[in-house]
């Protein structure tokens, strides 16, 4: 059995794997270029060095038996040359190859057969022309995270100057769908292709940042087999091993839309932490480590999960706001020690659960409590 994991990034998406790593007995090392990212504040073993240098990740792979990732911000031919050498990479990079790049990822989901938005490649003034019907949704094929990268457009015009904004490279640029609800689901597999999915959960975006996650969405059946379906098709024509999240449209007509696929630990899956018999962390780290799959069944009525997102300038800990947060019943608060706060910045999260004596209609009050003491005009 792997005991020692490489892990390629520092963020809070690597801090969280580290309780379940202790909980298996893996010990995790991070490549990551600041010694002040919040894998390393919480004391994993680093390695440091940008998330793309291969050199690093070569220091990185003899010091792990298998090296998996906390984002896609990753150089894969450089990769490519230390897998020729033998280095073990969870999921694999023929897995990764045709989700890094957007406009990729969509012609791989076509050529699949899986339902998507129409999409087009915007390489020239041409492909602007062409387009007749606006708003349409303007996407950085690489390095696009947090509502980074993406523009809702809704004229000739507007797409034309943010495009030249850009640097007039190549862009994925697709339908605008008008959707009732944003869904995502957490899936995972491992070598032995034992699959685990997690129960279909509704994401609530500002700005193209996710502010709000319910589990488990409020659904039909027929909607939570397709989407679980999707699931299990990307990860078995993939043969993927690790963890998937992906984020999907359902339109107003209850047809199902795949929107994004992360090949990693995902945002909204947080909520697992806390809500599940196996948190998506732990679910990963089981999948690349050659351990049976964990449960992924919800241990509780439903959860909420709110991002607790930066709206100033600073350098703060709010904490009477996380004191205040933390005395809310079933709640727990996650923070993740950045230094630095900014706008949009993810700073934490808070889950909250239910109680036997509530409902699905109660996560949205819970939400508008918690968002009322973090957004609140105290400072903490």
């Amino acid at each position: 059995m792997i005991k020692r994991v490489g892990v390629i990034g520092g963020g809070q998406l690597a801090s969280m794997m580290l309780p379940a790593a202790a909980k298996l007995g893996l010990e995790l090392i991070v490549q990551t270029p600041n010694p002040d990212d919040p894998a390393a504040l919480a004391g994993t073993k680093v390695v440091l060095g940008a998330i793309d240098d291969v050199m690093t990740t070569a220091k990185l792979a003899s010091l792990a038996e298998v090296i998996t990732f906390e984002n896609e911000f990753v150089n894969l031919q450089g990769l490519q040359s230390l897998a020729s050498l033998g280095v073990n990479f969870s999921p694999g990079l023929t897995s990764l190859a045709p989700l890094l790049d957007k406009y990729e990822q969509r012609c791989y989901l076509q050529q699949i057969g899986l339902p998507i938005p129409e999409f087009k490649n915007l390489t020239s003034i041409e492909d602007i022309k062409a387009v007749e019907r606006f708003p349409v949704v303007l996407k950085a094929r690489r390095h696009g995270y947090d509502g980074q990268g993406t523009f809702i457009i809704r004229t000739q015009q507007e797409l034309e100057t943010t495009w030249q904004k850009l640097g007039t490279r190549e862009m994925l640029l697709e339908s605008y769908i008008p959707f009732s609800k944003e869904l995502a689901v957490m899936a995972a597999r491992n070598s032995r292709g034992e699959i685990a999915i997690y129960s279909v959960v509704e994401t609530q975006q500002q700005e193209q940042i996710c502010r709000r996650v319910y589990a488990p969405a409020a659904i039909a059946a027929t909607v939570s087999a397709e989407v679980e379906a999707i699931a299990r098709t990307v990860l078995e024509k993939l043969e993927f091993k690790g963890i998937i999240g992906l984020e999907l449209f359902l339109t107003e007509d209850n047809q199902v839309l795949v929107n994004e696929i992360a090949p990693r630990t995902h945002n909204s899956g947080h909520y697992t932490i806390d809500a599940c018999l196996t948190s998506q962390f732990e679910m990963h780290l089981r999948a690349i480590a050659g351990l049976p799959l964990g449960d992924p069944r919800l241990q509780c009525q439903g959860a909420v999960m709110v991002n607790l997102l930066g709206y100033e300038h600073g350098l703060k800990d709010y904490a009477e706001k996380r004191r205040q947060l933390a005395t809310i019943p079933q709640t727990t608060v996650h923070w993740y020690a950045k230094l630095e706060s900014r706008p949009g910045r993810k700073l934490g999260h808070v889950t909250t659960l239910l109680n036997q004596h509530q409902d699905l209609t109660d996560l949205k009050l819970i939400a508008e409590k918690i968002e009322s003491i973090w957004y609140g005009k105290s400072n903490g």
